[in-house]
Order: C-alpha cells, then structure tokens, then sequence
C-alpha cells in the first residue's frame, strides 16, 4: 500500500512540476528597446519617439530620448513590440540597446507582463 501512495504522489510532482516549467519556457521577443514614457503614450500619441523627435527637446535620435526619459523622467526600459509593452527585469543587460531593434531571449510572467531576461542581441537586418 505504501508503494501505490509513494508513486502516485512521484507520478503527481511530476506532473506538476511538468506544467509549472511549460508555463515558464523561454521564448524570442523582438522589437525595440524603448522607455516607458514613450511607449505608453505617456508623452507620445504614436506608442514612439516621433513627437520627441520632431521637438528635439530630448535629442535627436530613439536611443538620445529613451536616455534623456530614463535619466531625467524616471522612465524604465521597455520593449516596445508593435501594440505591445513589455516591462524589462534586467536593465543591466538591456542598458546599451536603447533605441535598438532587438531579440530578447526570456521568460514571460503574463500576470505582471515583465520579461525576466536571459539574452539580448541586435535584430539582423534583412
């Protein structure tokens, strides 16, 4: 009797731990390290530097106006994927690609919608 409970309670861990780690899989996201200000319309209509841009209030390219928000405004970096803005846990990787189209390698926590990163590199141009 003790063996049927023994593996039955083995065959249940595993079957969770099983469904926990698929939950947990990394996966590519690409699009375009931004701050949080431009990506959320905070100031922006456009979800972008465009606006900021055309002002020239906070430097002349995406990567001089994520800077200049981050530094000054108390923006995060972000990753900026079409409609979609997702929150950065590792800013020590990120920093350096502001502005950039890139790939993150990570994991995605759909409650709180932050990437925890693994890997980022530069989106190939085709």
């Amino acid at each position: 009797m003790n063996r049927i409970a023994i593996c039955t309670a083995a065959g249940m861990l595993a079957l969770v731990t099983l469904a926990y780690s698929q939950e947990k899989t990394a996966r590519v996201f690409r699009g375009e390290i931004s701050d949080s200000q431009c990506a959320l319309n905070v100031h922006s209509l456009t979800r972008s530097h465009q606006e900021m841009l055309k002002s020239k209030s906070m430097g002349g390219t995406a990567a001089t106006c994520s800077t200049y928000c981050i530094e000054h405004l108390g923006g995060e970096l972000v990753l900026s994927s079409g409609k979609d803005v997702f929150r950065l846990d590792r800013p020590d990787l990120v920093h350096g690609f502001e502005g950039a189209k890139v790939r993150i390698t990570g994991v995605l926590d759909t409650k709180t919608n932050h990437i925890h990163v693994i890997k980022i590199d530069l989106e190939e141009q085709r």
